[in-house]
């Protein structure tokens, strides 16, 4: 039986880009939802410019976290203990070339966060494993100690 177990997450979020109310249909739960989408992403978004200067500046600066639903969900992922990735997917089009240099700003801004996970390990499980390898290095030792020990007897 093995005590020694890793639990990891995974997070995926389709961020969807910003959305436009005069590009969709003037229903009211509509716009309603387009404008919590565009105060989630807001938010992300100073999120990520708050922990590049972070990491920039070497400052301790407030993080609103807290400000988003978005945010509070991801802060394992953006500024955590985690390991993140941000893939930007633009659009080939001329129409939307303003919306793609804004996804190009907002992903270079985020690749300038480096966090430094590290792997969370209950303290007795992690003492247990130091107990381990010092037994194997004991028992190497002594086994190394005996053989020069034996190997002198035999050769007086």
């Amino acid at each position: 039986m093995q005590d020694d177990y890793i639990v990891s997450k995974l997070q995926l979020v389709d961020l969807a880009g910003s959305e436009r109310t005069s590009v969709s249909e003037h229903n009211a739960k509509l716009t309603k939802e387009c404008i919590e989408i565009n105060k989630s992403l807001f938010t992300l978004r100073k999120v990520i410019t708050t922990l590049t200067e972070v990491q920039t500046t070497g400052k301790s600066i407030y993080v609103p976290y807290r400000e988003s639903r978005l945010t509070c969900l991801l802060r394992q992922s953006i500024g955590g203990n985690s390991y993140s990735l941000m893939i930007s997917c633009l659009s080939p089009s001329d129409k939307f070339m303003e919306e793609n240099v804004s996804t190009l700003n907002y992903s270079t801004k985020a690749a300038y966060i480096a966090n430094k996970p590290i792997r969370n390990q209950d303290p007795k499980i992690r003492l247990i494993c130091e107990l381990k390898v010092l037994e194997i290095v004991l028992i190497v030792f002594i086994e190394g100690n005996q053989r020069t020990y034996t190997g002198t007897e035999k050769g007086k």
